[in-house]
């Protein structure tokens, strides 16, 4: 699981290089052809971990309800995420994953909910869960650096 742990957090690393070096106006632009834009992306990635690891696992999430109903699967951004949110998110793309590793650690998770994705994946147990996570988190990372070449 360590490799699983590492990736996410070098992942989660760049994500916060988009929230330090794109503008605000820049985070919040979805371009033509787009469906959401860079600040969607980040904070969808933080609200999916939550919700495969922890509610799959019948554990309370990080993260608030609001923030989960704005970024889970199936939305879009609505609005303009101010520099509160932003650096809100910030926050959770790291505190998040340093629980989930202390969690991990304690054998917190100890029971799941079997769960198939969107695209075929089933996942059996949180440690499935963290390991598919960085996949995921890969796929919108490819979204956000074609989104980039637009703004």
């Amino acid at each position: 699981m360590q490799y699983a742990f590492e990736t996410t957090l070098n992942n989660r690393k760049i994500l916060a290089g988009f929230l330090k070096n794109y503008t605000l106006e820049q985070l919040n632009t979805v371009p033509e052809g787009f469906s959401n834009n860079l600040i969607w992306n980040i904070g969808h990635t933080i609200v999916v971990q939550q919700l495969l690891v922890y509610k799959l696992s019948g554990l309370p999430t990080m993260i608030p309800e609001d923030m989960i109903l704005k970024y889970q699967r199936g939305t879009r951004p609505e609005g303009f995420v101010d520099q509160k949110e932003v650096d809100e998110l910030h926050d959770l793309l790291f505190t998040t994953i340093d629980r989930t590793i202390v969690d991990f650690e304690n054998g917190i998770f100890t029971n799941y909910h079997l769960f198939t994705n969107s695209v075929g994946f089933t996942l059996r147990s949180a440690a499935e869960a963290i390991a598919f996570n960085y996949y995921h988190e890969a796929t919108h990372m490819g979204i956000m650096m074609s989104i980039r070449k637009f703004i």
